[in-house]
């Protein structure tokens, strides 16, 4: 009997629709779009043929880039034709234990229902596909003994993130009530998020808005993208110095008014303004010897989820940073 189109697998795969890289303990799966099914978004179609796992899951896989369509990415809005072919990599599940561990961290400000911290550059805040130790969420546990459980078990407590590499304050929740209360005010742009960054570079005009769509870079998934698909991002900027260099650049303030991935590296760099030693978003750039892009959640405040008081934190700049800005303004030649 002949194959069903339909069948999972990789022997339907046409010869121009190459396979995907397959991580390990991962799945391929390999669908032939049925004619009732027709005019479905992408989205629709996976959540249709894997009720298991829900929309949410799948928009994730497409904007990681795991699925294709006739071999080439489509965004989860992609209208299907019948007979057309749809390849999805599902990763291997992530694991449902997180080992606290005895890091030391520098404590803000902590009561029974939440903790800030100011992070390190150079800490994950949850474990990841590239890093299972070491982050922000195995200290947290260690410390606190418990965290909020909305995050699931890999990201226990955690509100909202930072790069690896971005230093700076971060809240935690510690109890589901003010888990629930911090997303809220997330959602609805009332958390104060002012970062302090080096551009390469004079940005102009000196104050102004970015506001330009982000998503998924649609060949480099390790990138996000300015793209007219992408979800609504917002970055307020205001330039705090000129540094002569050399190289040129600028001191610069930003506050999030939105809080996409990678969102004012993006934004920056979108601009002609890379963030200073950037290694993703500034290629081509000089190093400057600080090792990790020059970016610093100085501002944190969001209003208490018991009490209802405005807190509201600062962190001083990392001394690498303020040493590269003496070297930018001349200090050192």
């Amino acid at each position: 009997m002949a194959r069903r189109h339909d069948e999972e697998g990789t022997k339907g795969l046409r010869p121009e629709a190459r396979p995907m890289g397959l991580p390990a303990g991962g799945e391929r799966r390999v669908w032939q779009v049925r004619p009732e099914e027709a005019g479905l978004r992408l989205d629709q179609f996976l959540a249709r043929r894997e009720p298991q796992r829900s929309r949410a899951f799948w928009q994730k896989r497409i904007e990681a880039g795991d699925v294709r369509v006739n071999g080439q990415v489509a965004p989860k809005k992609a209208l299907l034709n019948r007979g057309d072919q749809v390849e999805a990599v599902i990763p291997p599940p992530e694991p449902d234990w997180i080992r606290p561990e005895p890091i030391p961290l520098n404590i803000v400000y902590e009561d029974p229902h939440l903790i800030v911290v100011d992070k390190p550059a150079g800490m994950v805040v949850h474990p990841g596909a590239g890093q299972k130790e070491g982050s922000l969420v195995a200290a947290l546990l260690a410390h606190c003994g418990a965290l909020s459980s909305v995050g699931g078990r890999i990201r226990p407590g955690i509100v909202h993130r930072l790069d690896k590499e971005t230093s700076g304050l971060l809240v935690a929740a510690k109890n589901d009530r003010a888990h629930l209360s911090l997303a809220r005010q997330l959602r609805a742009r009332q958390v104060l998020r002012i970062y302090r960054a080096i551009a390469y570079g004079f940005v102009e005009p000196e104050k102004g808005i970015i506001a330009l769509p982000i998503g998924r870079h649609p060949t480099q998934r390790v990138r996000m993208a300015v793209r007219p698909d992408g979800r609504p991002a917002i970055t307020h900027f205001q330039v705090l110095e000129y540094l002569p260099g050399p190289p040129r650049c600028t001191f610069l303030q930003l506050r999030l008014e939105t809080g996409r991935t990678h969102q004012i590296r993006v934004h920056l760099s979108h601009q002609g303004f890379p963030l200073v030693d950037d290694p993703v978003y500034a290629p081509g750039r000089p190093a400057l010897g600080l090792g990790r892009q020059a970016l610093h959640a100085a501002e944190l405040g969001f209003e208490h989820p018991v009490t209802g008081e405005w807190l509201q934190f600062r962190s001083p700049l990392p001394e690498a940073m303020e040493a590269l800005l003496e070297r930018l303004r001349g200090g050192q030649g």
